[in-house]
């Protein structure tokens, strides 16, 4: 079985499922999915890694951050793209991920928090264009939580949680938005999260990667019609600090309601 971690060379992209019409990878935390104006130095992109793995053009039927691993889904020709992305823009794909954030949230509860649009690298933006929040509504369920006796801030110790997460909506950045809107932000998220536990994770476990994973992804096949589930546990590197934490066994993610 493929390695899941951070992208190398060598390693080839781990294919999740495949048919003759799509195709759901693994995709390693640190691997752009295509080329952007902000990272113009990059030469690695899931896009073209698949297309050469594979043979074969690609369509990305939906984005991860760069820095989340997780479930990726490419069509294999243009109309399935075209029935796929109907299917986000819809809201009828259900998506669940974990995460590892900073505190202890309550066991369960909506983030129901407009979000402003953040534009795509290459879209072209009327600077006096005033940009309207979006509705964004993201559900989550605390699986677990842990104490440290490690000093962060002004406090002795530091409590982090690992969280199953579901965005209800499509927003850019949404889960680590929300997540820093609730004041739970993200380990490893140096936009959205918090310097000092992102560099005392690293300093003591060796973490530095964002510490979120798309584990699971529902849809309905665009030719079958069938519902697929297309799941990935967390990749190596973390699950290495669940298993550090105890929380191996909390990973028990459940289906969306039907």
């Amino acid at each position: 079985m493929p390695d899941t971690g951070a992208a190398t060379d060598e390693a080839p992209l781990a294919i999740l499922y495949r048919d003759d019409h799509l195709v759901a990878i693994h995709k390693p935390a640190g691997l752009l999915v295509h080329r952007t104006a902000l990272d113009r130095h990059e030469t690695r992109f899931a896009v073209q890694l698949l297309r050469d793995q594979i043979g074969q053009h690609v369509w990305p039927a939906h984005r991860l951050d760069r820095g989340t691993s997780g479930v990726l889904v490419f069509a294999l020709d243009a109309d399935t793209a075209g029935r796929l992305g109907q299917q986000f823009e819809a809201q009828t794909v259900a998506k669940r991920y974990v995460a590892v954030v900073r505190g202890h949230p309550p066991e369960s509860g909506l983030i129901d928090h407009p979000l402003t649009r953040q534009r795509d690298d290459n879209e072209w933006v009327d600077p006096g264009a005033q940009t309207a929040a979006q509705p964004a509504r993201t559900t989550f369920q605390r699986l677990a939580t842990i104490e440290l006796p490690i000093a962060v801030d002004r406090y002795p110790t530091s409590r982090y949680a690992l969280l199953q997460v579901a965005p209800e909506t499509g927003r850019k950045h949404q889960i680590r938005r929300h997540l820093k809107h609730i004041s739970h932000p993200i380990i490893g998220d140096a936009t959205h999260g918090k310097g000092r536990h992102n560099r005392m994770f690293a300093a003591h476990f060796g973490c530095q990667r964002l510490l979120l994973a798309s584990t699971d992804l529902w849809l309905d096949h665009p030719v079958s019609g069938q519902r697929l589930h297309l799941h990935a546990a967390p990749a190596s590197d973390f699950m290495a600090l669940l298993d550090h934490f105890g929380w191996r066994a909390a990973l028990q993610i459940q289906s969306p309601p039907l």
